[in-house]
């Protein structure tokens, strides 16, 4: 038996703050169209926590592991990545973060967790795969590499009522593009309102997969202007989160059984500076190319003059893995593509519902994999510079944050097998 609390904290900042996702979008939020949030599902002494900003740093991430009641090497936290957030990371992304909005972040995260752990109760935990809904596509390549179907598991009380439902998706949070001014959280909050509508009492938690190369269907390049979309609206991130709450709702549900794990593991985020010439150099040939002053070669030109090449020695990164009676939850940070998702479940091929996620305990950009720096594209070659970092994520890195994702799963697992026997000697204790 496990033990298993949940809670939700409203995050959602003041109107009239700056929006991060964007480069073609300079003005601030004028409005909430829903609620941002921070969801903590507890079971036993971890936690997984997602929350409807853009990315986390690491060390917002260290400091609520640190302020909470679990133990810190067992909770991971999540950024759903919406682009309808606000500034979410000190000196990322070109936008600037209020301090009072981060300090609300982080209080907000540590209370989620907190409360969750203080509403846990004796629960079962069945799991299961909804089929694909069919709205990823990789938007780097024409049938390129996409991490398909939909994770799902469903906690309910020993008398059957709902508790909690996870899901995840592999698709960007994007279907708002820049001219929508108002705080939400893309089509993850339509999933999360399906699936609480169809189980009453239940908190949906949606966990955004690896997605660093998949979207909907439309090209970066689309997003450098403010234009309106038809096919980056609220309707239609109503009836793509709606498809996907559809799937998982239809998903085939088993009981799951087992001990309760969680674990962490450390590698190097490594860089590579692609570009040729000086900074000074490129300042100025970017300024020269600017076509108002917020546009995005001057958004470039500044990165020149004052990050470039700068702070690129190895990062040591977090990556962690929780165990749930057999279901296994992998997270890694930063913008993971598709492929990387594959490789890991190719390693770990289980049966039981696997989520691979993304934009986990930090979010320093793009971690392609090897095959795709040849490719070049926004990703590889331009991305690093609206995000405030002094060079490309290195040729060789996803992979090895691969290996090391797949070590916190190994071990997660076996702490979760400890727990299991732990659990089955302590019941046999009390028989006797």
């Amino acid at each position: 038996m496990i033990n298993v609390g949940v809670s939700i904290t409203d995050i959602t900042p003041p109107v009239g703050l700056a929006m991060a996702g964007f480069a073609v979008r300079t003005d601030p939020a004028t409005g909430t169209h829903d609620p941002l949030t921070a969801r903590a599902l507890v079971v036993d002494d971890t936690a997984l926590v997602t929350t409807d900003v853009i990315g986390i740093d690491a060390e917002l991430s260290k400091r609520v592991r640190s302020r909470c009641v679990l133990p810190d090497d067992a909770v991971t936290i999540a950024a759903t990545h919406t682009h309808g957030g606000p500034a979410s990371m000190p000196g990322r992304l070109s936008a600037l973060a209020d301090a009072v909005v981060l300090d609300q972040l982080e209080t907000g995260i540590v209370r989620a967790i907190d409360t969750a752990a203080s509403r846990r109760k004796p629960a079962r935990v069945l799991g299961g795969n909804g089929s694909e809904p069919g709205f990823a596509r990789n938007r780097r390549q024409s049938n390129g590499p996409v991490d398909r179907g939909i994770p799902v598991l469903r906690f309910e009380d020993l008398q059957g009522a709902p508790i909690a439902i996870l899901v995840s998706y592999a698709c960007h949070p994007v279907v708002l593009g820049p001219d929508n001014l108002t705080w939400t959280g893309d089509y993850p909050h339509y999933v999360r309102k399906e699936l609480e509508a169809a189980s009453p009492g239940a908190i949906a938690i949606f966990a955004t997969g690896c997605a660093g190369d998949v979207n909907t269907g439309h090209s970066s390049a689309s997003s450098l202007t403010n234009k309106s979309r038809p096919e980056r609206s609220f309707s239609m991130a109503q009836a793509i989160g709606l498809g996907i709450a559809q799937s998982a709702a239809a998903a085939d549900l088993t009981e799951l059984s087992g001990g309760v794990g969680g674990a962490e593991a450390f590698g190097q985020l490594s860089f590579q500076l692609r570009e040729v010439g000086s900074p000074e150099e490129l300042a100025r040939r970017w300024r020269a190319e600017a076509a108002e002053p917020h546009s995005i070669h001057t958004i470039w030109a500044n990165w020149a003059e004052t990050t470039m090449g700068q702070d690129v020695g190895p990062r040591v990164v977090r990556c962690s893995a929780l165990d749930w009676c057999g279901a296994k939850i992998i997270a890694l940070p930063g913008e993971i593509f598709a492929q990387t998702a594959l490789e890991i479940r190719q390693v770990l091929a289980t049966d039981a519902p696997l989520f691979v996620l993304a934009y986990s305990d930090d979010n320093p950009g793009y971690v392609p994999p090897r095959v795709d720096y040849d490719r070049g594209g926004y990703e590889v070659e331009e991305a690093h510079r609206f995000y405030g970092i002094g060079a490309t994520v290195a040729p060789g890195t996803a992979e090895h944050l691969a290996d090391v994702g797949c070590k916190a799963a190994l071990s997660a697992s076996h702490f979760a097998a400890k727990s299991k026997s732990t659990k089955i000697n302590a019941t046999e204790r009390r028989k006797t």
